[in-house]
């Protein structure tokens, strides 16, 4: 049992045309600490963390949790997938549902990543709770996700305030639908 329900974690690796979608190795921790520590990275999420407290605080395999996917690339990883439960403390259209959040290096941006790997992880999920719905949430100003949103499928559901800037929500259904990436749909 995990947080996102009855799934066996972890699932076999998932394998894209480019991507392998795995749980987190040893070997992953320099670039976890180079993903949280990226400013750019962080630009629409409230700011890096110190590159030296991640390097005391990130244990030798980090982030190995049900529903945490390293994204690998030709043996190295680019990012991180999350799906997860949003906790209960979150905005009612929110909270208790799968969330989907993603993470990339910078070197890893404008090559379609994002979108194989959040489509492949939106796929498995599909398969892992059928007719489950997925929400995910941006800041407006996050161009990159705003389009990578729609790409997977994602309608929008409402838009806040929060942090101090316009949030987006959006949720995901895992039907299918003609000419749009997985499964996911806009209905």
């Amino acid at each position: 049992m995990t947080d996102l329900g009855p799934v066996p974690w972890p699932p076999a690796p998932i394998r894209t045309d480019r991507l392998v979608l795995r749980e987190a190795e040893t070997r992953d921790r320099a670039a976890f600490i180079e993903l949280l520590a990226s400013p750019e990275v962080h630009t629409h999420l409230g700011g890096a963390r110190p590159r030296d407290e991640l390097e005391r605080e990130t244990p030798g395999v980090p982030e190995r949790w049900p529903g945490s996917f390293v994204v690998d690339l030709d043996g190295a990883m680019i990012g991180q997938i999350l799906l997860r439960r949003a906790p209960e403390h979150r905005r009612p259209t929110v909270a208790g549902k799968a969330e989907l959040g993603y993470l990339f290096l910078p070197r890893a941006w404008g090559h379609g990543y994002a979108a194989e790997a959040c489509a492949a992880a939106l796929d498995w999920f599909a398969d892992a709770l059928p007719g489950e719905p997925v929400v995910l949430a941006t800041q407006t100003a996050n161009a990159r996700s705003m389009r990578l949103a729609a790409k997977l499928g994602f309608a929008e559901v409402e838009r806040f305030e929060a942090w101090d800037a316009e949030q987006w929500l959006g949720t995901w259904s895992p039907v299918a639908v003609p000419g749009v990436v997985g499964h996911g749909g806009a209905g």
